[in-house]
């Protein structure tokens, strides 16, 4: 009964390993077939004196296809898709969706999703504030948060400016932290903001977890590039 029930279990195993391929092998022929059939009888209707071969039915789709692609990414067709919910995420343009590469190209940072949570983001743009027409005395940041394994895929908060600490971390090595903590950098690198003082640096570097010159282990002086390693 042991070696009937392992050689059962295997045996299960094998069959959850192969469905899913056998499941996408049965549909891609299904539609293939089709597609071919389709198109096939579609350019019968113009070649009723000649033999459509094989296969030219799929090139048929594939020129429908991408056509089609040009059209919406480079008329205001894709515009007016792009707006129809859920479906218009597919729609977008580049340049309105985040990849790997413009991420890569984003300064990482920390910001205070709570007054007691650190996360991870990326620096997107900061945004001025006015009050009557006047520039306000704080400014916002957006930041773009993502979402795990994904991490093409997120969202975008808007938060004060000084609740968002700027690494000098390359991005490579925050995406590593974030995938489960596949690795991690030696240190995390605090960065000002270029119209900010030391003194305003070391206030806000508390709401980070951060007392400068406190400990002499996880804080380094400011006079090197005004940076901390923590």
């Amino acid at each position: 009964m042991n070696l009937l029930r392992s050689q059962i279990r295997y045996l299960v195993a094998g069959l959850i390993l192969w469905l899913p391929v056998g499941i996408i092998v049965v549909v891609g022929r299904y539609l293939l077939g089709t597609l071919e059939d389709v198109g096939g009888d579609f350019l019968g209707l113009f070649l009723q004196d000649r033999v459509v071969y094989p296969g030219l039915g799929i090139m048929l789709w594939i020129m429908v296809f991408l056509l089609t692609g040009l059209v919406v990414n480079k008329t205001r067709v894709g515009d007016l898709l792009s707006r129809v919910p859920v479906v218009g995420l597919f729609f977008r343009k580049d340049g309105e969706t985040m990849t790997p590469e413009k991420l890569i190209g984003l300064s990482p940072c920390l910001f205070l999703y709570s007054p007691t949570c650190l996360s991870y983001g990326w620096i997107l743009s900061e945004q001025q504030v006015k009050l009557n027409n006047e520039t306000a005395h704080f400014a916002l940041v957006n930041v773009y948060y993502p979402n795990v394994p994904t991490i093409v895929t997120g969202q975008v908060y808007t938060a004060r400016k000084e609740t968002v600490m700027k690494l000098g971390n390359q991005s490579r090595e925050i995406v590593d932290v974030l995938l489960y903590g596949l690795r991690r950098p030696a240190s995390l690198r605090y960065l000002p903001w270029d119209d900010e003082d030391d003194e305003e640096f070391k206030r806000r570097a508390e709401l980070f977890g951060i007392v400068l010159g406190a400990d002499s282990t996880t804080s380094s002086a400011l006079g090197s590039g005004q940076l901390v390693q923590v």
